[in-house]
């Protein structure tokens, strides 16, 4: 029964993901909105996760009651975005994204978190959970790609709302012993966050996630430009979380063989190649289906190695803000500044260029991970 109330929460939130991330670019842009204002609109939703995990982190590691927050900031999540309905003004949005999503991005770090707790030692079954949130996120990409080429893409806040509903009734579902805290002695957080390899990993996570501001705010614009249907782009959108779910299934395997660092390894090496495909081939439906393929490495390898690193690295009562400052930094911090960069480059030098540049920050990444990640743990020891 845990079982299919942990997956559940994943299920919604990523299918909300799957409603948001790639049409709401599209929504502003039949509110008239102009590219750099769809780029700051975007990046609202990232720049919070700077702040607001670290803030609900912290409250939950040192009230212990992770599920109470979670309920709560669902709920809230529903009450504001609800807010999208009063006006359409630019300012307005600015302030009810704000809200929303200082709320929003409070739940998953925290959910990370129970979930890992929940499984103790047998974090290798993490995928297993995860994937369902994968599966979410393509029923609502496809099937909203298939209902906006019927219906006028103003439906999509209805849907929204009602996805967000289903989150805060699905965490109602999920018991507070679930996130029970394992008591250890341990070093101060300071500590650990003082050690090279945690800030090298930091830093991997932030331009990981930079190099994804252009596709996850403009991606959708960007294919919309070179003629594709939203049928197509919902199916495109949906393939790279269907590659992302085939990693997530095969990491009982791929973790215990390889270990940590070489999936990390792989993962930024394939993601630069990603965008320097995306650049150069976007006409291409082909190649752009091989590319979207490549979300396997770039984000459902990389995620659930780095899900791993956060959980071994940060122990005990730390473990909420490990995952706070993993989300901070990588989904705030990188997709924000991603985000808002892309959209000056789409209005400075063109579309192509969002991507060329994804590719740059991914490679400095790499050049991370070859010359200053060390000692990492390897997972192989922890999953055997």
């Amino acid at each position: 029964m845990i079982y299919w109330r942990l997956s559940g929460f994943y299920l919604f939130y990523f299918a909300s993901l799957g409603a948001l991330i790639p049409y709401w670019s599209l929504y502003l842009k039949s509110l008239d909105f102009s590219i750099t204002e769809i780029g700051q609109l975007m990046a609202i939703l990232m720049a919070t996760k700077i702040v607001a995990p670290n803030v609900w982190g912290w409250i939950a590691d040192h009230t212990g009651q992770r599920m109470t927050i979670i309920r709560v900031a669902s709920l809230l999540v529903v009450i504001s975005f609800a807010g999208v309905f009063i006006s359409d003004a630019f300012w307005w949005l600015v302030v009810v994204l704000v809200v929303f999503s200082f709320f929003w991005n409070a739940t998953l770090p925290q959910f990370e978190a129970t979930t890992m707790s929940h499984l103790g030692d047998e974090m290798h079954r993490y995928s297993g959970i995860r994937l369902w949130g994968s599966v979410g996120f393509i029923v609502a990409a496809v099937g909203l790609g298939t209902l906006l080429g019927f219906f006028s893409v103003a439906v999509l806040p209805y849907v929204l709302l009602a996805l967000f509903v289903l989150i805060w009734l699905n965490s109602l579902c999920v018991p507070e012993s679930a996130a029970g805290h394992l008591q250890i002695d341990q070093e101060p957080l300071r500590k650990v966050l003082q050690r090279p390899v945690v800030l090298s990993l930091l830093g991997v996570c932030f331009l990981m996630q930079a190099s994804h501001g252009a596709y996850y705010s403009f991606f959708s614009l960007y294919m919309d430009g070179f003629g594709y249907s939203t049928t197509v782009i919902g199916q495109l959108w949906a393939l790279g979380v269907l590659a992302e779910i085939g990693v997530f299934l095969l990491m009982p395997v791929l973790m215990p063989r390889f270990g940590a660092y070489k999936l990390l390894l792989l993962a930024v090496v394939l993601t630069t190649l990603r965008w320097l495909l995306t650049a150069l081939y976007a006409d291409n439906l082909f190649i752009i289906i091989f590319s979207q393929s490549l979300h396997a490495a770039s984000f459902g390898l990389y995620h659930a190695v780095m899900i791993f690193l956060i959980h071994s690295l940060f122990t005990g009562s730390h473990q909420g803000r490990g995952q706070a400052l993993y989300s901070s930094i990588s989904f705030g911090a990188g997709g924000a500044a991603g985000s808002l960069v892309s959209g000056y480059l789409w209005t400075g030098l063109g579309p192509q260029s969002m991507y060329l540049v994804a590719a740059v920050t991914s490679l400095c990444a790499v050049a991370v991970v070859l010359f200053f990640v060390r000692e990492i743990p390897d997972g192989r020891a922890d999953l055997i």
